[in-house]
């Protein structure tokens, strides 16, 4: 069975019991609502999360239309300093990962904190 698109907002999470959302959840939920078996729907987000390691790793930035963008970055050397000892240490250079919302995701958790009313401005 093929789908050219999914759209996980969609997607029913109301039953999740934790406050993280967990690869075995995404699983479950396109076992039950998309109608993928369960190894299916398990091989399926094993598979589009290894595939965005990989392209991270290979330096590519990985877009994701609606939610954001993740890319890799090379931050520099600097100095450190342990809290405890307040010992001046080296940071080595090292990769990271940055996340950047896409303005439909800001707009969407603005529009939940927008609900209780507390952020609105006055008129």
């Amino acid at each position: 069975m093929a789908h050219d698109s999914l759209d996980f907002s969609m997607l029913a999470v109301d039953s999740l019991e934790t406050a993280a959302l967990t690869k075995a959840q995404l699983a479950d939920m396109l076992f039950e609502q998309i109608g993928l078996n369960k190894r299916e729907s398990k091989d399926m987000i094993d598979a589009f999360f290894d595939l965005m390691g990989e392209r991270l790793i290979a330096g590519e930035e990985v877009k994701l239309s609606g939610f954001g963008n993740f890319q890799m970055r090379i931050k520099a050397p600097r100095p450190g300093r342990n809290p405890r000892t307040g010992e001046m240490i080296p940071i080595a250079a090292r990769r990271v990962v940055t996340f950047h919302a896409s303005q439909k995701l800001k707009e969407q958790v603005q529009g939940e904190a927008d609900i209780g009313g507390a952020d609105e401005a006055p008129e």
